[in-house]
C-alpha cells in the first residue's frame, strides 16, 4: 500500500517522498503548434500511468510545453485544458496524490485547478519577493493565493520555490532570508530548492544551509535528481528530466528509469 502523501509531516519510513513530473505537450492556443487536446491528454495519461506503476508517491502536472510562458496570469484556455487533463489523470488514478504547476507563475490558476480536481498540492515558482526571470520581473502573490484558498475552503497544500531556477532575485536577498520569508512570512507548506536550470543538480551545500537555518521547514529538491544524486536529508524530491527516455523531455517517461529511482529511494529506508 502506498504511504499517505504529505508535504508537511515526516514520513514514517524516513526516506524522501518521490514526486514524478508529467510534462504536458504544447497545449492548444499556446505559443507552439499543439498536437491537440486529445493527444496531449493521451500522452499525459501514458506518462502518469508509468509513474504510478513505477511506485512514485505523487505526480505533479505542469504545462512545460508552453514555453515561452506567460509571466503571471495564463489564458483561460490553458486553465480549461489543464483542468481537463488533471481531471482525466485523477479519474484514471483515483488513489494517486496529484499536484499542479501552472507555468510560469499562475498560482491562482493552479489553486483553482487543484481544488476543482481534488489534487493535493500546487507548486509556485515565485511565492514572495520579486525575481528577474526569462519572462521578465515576477512578483510573488502569497497573500492573494492564501486568501483564495480560504475562500474556496480548500485543503490544497503549497510547495514554493526559493530562488527558483531560471531566475535571480531583485536586490540583496540571501538564500536563507528568502527561505525564511517564504516559509515563516509567506506560510508555504514546504520549500523547494533547485539548480540554476531545468535538469541542473541542486547544490548540496544549499540544502544543508536551509536545513540548519529552518529545521522545521519541509525541504524538497526540485531539479537534477538522478539515482546517483539522490539527497536523503530532505522530505522529498521532484523528478522530471531524468525519468524521460534518454532524459529527453520530448519523449515519454521511461518505466525502467522510474523503477530504478524508486528502488534506490526504497533502499535508503531504515
Amino acid at each position: 500500500m502506498r504511504p499517505m502523501f504529505t508535504l508537511s509531516s515526516p514520513r514514517a519510513d524516513a526516506r524522501p517522498q518521490c514526486v514524478g513530473m508529467v510534462h504536458l505537450l504544447p497545449l492548444p492556443g499556446g505559443p507552439h503548434e499543439s498536437p491537440g487536446l486529445p493527444a496531449v491528454r493521451e500522452r499525459a495519461l501514458l506518462d502518469a500511468s508509468r509513474l504510478a506503476a513505477g511506485g512514485v508517491d505523487a505526480i505533479l502536472i505542469e504545462n512545460l510545453g508552453d514555453a515561452p510562458f506567460a509571466a503571471d496570469d495564463v489564458e483561460a484556455f490553458t486553465i480549461a485544458a489543464m483542468t481537463d487533463i488533471v481531471g482525466a489523470i485523477r479519474h484514471a488514478l483515483p488513489d494517486m496524490p496529484l499536484g499542479v504547476n501552472v507555468l510560469r507563475n499562475d498560482g491562482s490558476a493552479a489553486m483553482a485547478i487543484a481544488t476543482a480536481t481534488g489534487a493535493a498540492f500546487i507548486r509556485v515558482n515565485v511565492w514572495v519577493g520579486t525575481m528577474a526571470t526569462d519572462q521578465g520581473l515576477i512578483t510573488g502573490k502569497a497573500r492573494e493565493i492564501l486568501m483564495q484558498r480560504q475562500r474556496l475552503n480548500s485543503s490544497v497544500e503549497i510547495l514554493a520555490d526559493v530562488h527558483v531556477k531560471h531566475a535571480v532575485p531583485i536586490g540583496p536577498a540571501s538564500l536563507v532570508d528568502s527561505a525564511k520569508d517564504t516559509f515563516l512570512r509567506g506560510r508555504a507548506n514546504g520549500l523547494i530548492l533547485t539548480g540554476t536550470g531545468t535538469g541542473t543538480p541542486t547544490d548540496p551545500s544549499e540544502i544543508e544551509t536551509i536545513r540548519q537555518a529552518l529545521p522545521q521547514a519541509p525541504l524538497w529538491v526540485g531539479s537534477g535528481v538522478t539515482p546517483e544524486t539522490l539527497p536523503f536529508n530532505v522530505e522529498g524530491v521532484i523528478v522530471g528530466t531524468w525519468l524521460h527516455e534518454e532524459s529527453d523531455l520530448r519523449r515519454p517517461i521511461d518505466p525502467s528509469r522510474v523503477s530504478q529511482l524508486v528502488s534506490r529511494l526504497n533502499r535508503s529506508s531504515p
